[in-house]
């Protein structure tokens, strides 16, 4: 039978950072698949890390800022970007932005291993 989600749950997180799982561990225990609405305001920035999954983001407004071992790449609305477990990326919103994000599996705080 189909699982209506009638609400995200809102995670709260350092940086005014606002995210709305509608999918995953923490809003309907799913471990396979975790999906949320972000907004991130100008000038917010995360550590570097290594996650245990694979993530893709699809940039809604705004533009993200992703650096990766060798690189930088900047997404914007419209764009997506699709990174791979094991990869070291940094993410970061100069500007601010809005996005969705979709972890396979579903993200879970201690498979992230953010940077000191």
């Amino acid at each position: 039978m189909p699982e209506l989600i009638a609400q995200p749950n809102r995670i709260t997180v350092p940086g005014n950072k606002l995210i709305d799982e509608y999918v995953g561990r923490v809003n309907n225990g799913e471990s396979q698949t975790s999906i949320a609405h972000m907004r991130s305001p100008a000038g917010w920035s995360e550590p570097g890390q290594r996650p245990e999954f694979d993530e893709f983001t699809l940039v809604l407004q705004g533009m993200m800022r992703v650096e990766y071992e060798g690189g930088l790449m900047e997404a914007r609305a419209g764009q997506a970007v699709v990174t791979r477990k094991g990869e070291w990326v940094r993410y970061s919103t100069p500007e601010g932005a809005e996005y969705v994000a979709i972890c396979i599996p579903a993200f879970a705080p201690d498979t992230v291993h953010r940077d000191e």
